[in-house]
Parts: structure tokens; sequence; C-alpha cells
């Protein structure tokens, strides 16, 4: 019985060490491109030439009188005139404007859109106006111009009557200027 059991362990042990069945170790392959030895090339013959082509001359056409005269030398045959058109050839026609997609709002919400608007622009102004009369490091001063162009944006979108626009850019010169007080 003994001899059974030592059996069976030395046959479970020599499976553990044997590991996976199913795992297969590939080496790695040598290299696809290998240069050839200098001694073993072989050098092409050159080419030679393909035998000539026999030609064919063929007769020119028989050459056909014109009706109109020679040119004269040393003038230009005269263009054919165009009929007139009413726009000038120089002149591109004008492009109309692109139009501007924005969202429609109601009364309410075009109230309060205003009001958030002209909020969060005296709001980045006066956090704008703050930064002016301190040393403003690279960064600080990046942030500052940041601003400034938010806030112009947001005037230019105001002018054009786009005050969802102008909501979303004083809102980001809000919050830049906010970042920058806090950076002081």
């Amino acid at each position: 019985m003994r001899k059974c059991k030592i059996l069976a362990l030395l046959c479970s042990v020599s499976v553990l060490a044997a590991g996976c069945a199913s795992k297969h170790i590939v080496s790695a392959s040598t290299p696809s491109v290998s240069v050839p030895p200098q001694d073993e090339t072989v050098r092409m013959p050159a080419p030679s030439a393909p035998p000539p082509v026999p030609t064919v001359t063929e007769e020119p056409p028989p050459e056909v009188e014109s009706t109109v005269p020679p040119p004269v030398a040393g003038k230009r045959p005269a263009a054919p005139k165009r009929p007139a058109t009413t726009e000038s050839a120089d002149s591109t026609p004008a492009k109309p404007a692109a139009p501007q997609i924005s969202p429609q709002l109601s009364p309410r919400d075009l109230e309060s859109t205003k009001k958030n608007t002209t909020a969060n622009l005296m709001t980045a102004e006066q956090n704008l106006q703050l930064a002016n009369g301190r040393q403003l490091s690279a960064a600080q001063k990046d942030l500052a111009e940041k601003i400034t162009g938010f806030i112009s944006q947001s005037h230019e979108a105001i002018r054009s009557d786009d005050w969802v626009r102008a909501q979303n850019l004083a809102e980001k010169a809000r919050v830049l200027s906010t970042d920058l007080v806090k950076s002081f």
C-alpha cells in the first residue's frame, strides 16, 4: 500500500513539474532579412539592346488650301468679341453672409439669458480690474488675455443678437477670471 501512495505521489509531482500540456514555447526565429555574403553575390549581365524595329514611312497628308489669309508678321489676329455681360469680368459675385444658427428662446428664457450674461460679464470685468494693478506672472498674463478675448467675443455676440453664444462666452470669462483672482 505504501508503494502505491509513493507511486501516486511521484506521478502527481511529475505531472505538476511538467507544466501545462497545451503551453507551447516557441523560440524566436532568425530575421527574415539577411545580407548575403560579399563573395557569393552573382552579377547580372548587362541588358542587351532590343533589336531595331523596322519603321514604316507614311506619306504626309495632302495639303489643303486655307481660305484664311496668312497672318501678318508682328501682329496677332484679333480675338473674337464676346457679347457684353451685365457683370464685369473682374468683379466676383458677392457671397451672401453665412446664416447664423442659434436656438429660438422664449421671452422668459431670453430675459434670463440676458440677465446671466450681464452678471457674468460684470463679474469677469471686475476681476480683471483687480488684476490690472498687480505684477502678473506669464501664466497669469496669458489667462488675463484669454479673459479679455472672451469678454470681447461676448460683446460681439450681443451686438449680433446671439445671446446663447454671448452667455457661454461670458461664463467662460467669469470662470477664468475667478481662477485668476484665486492665483494672487
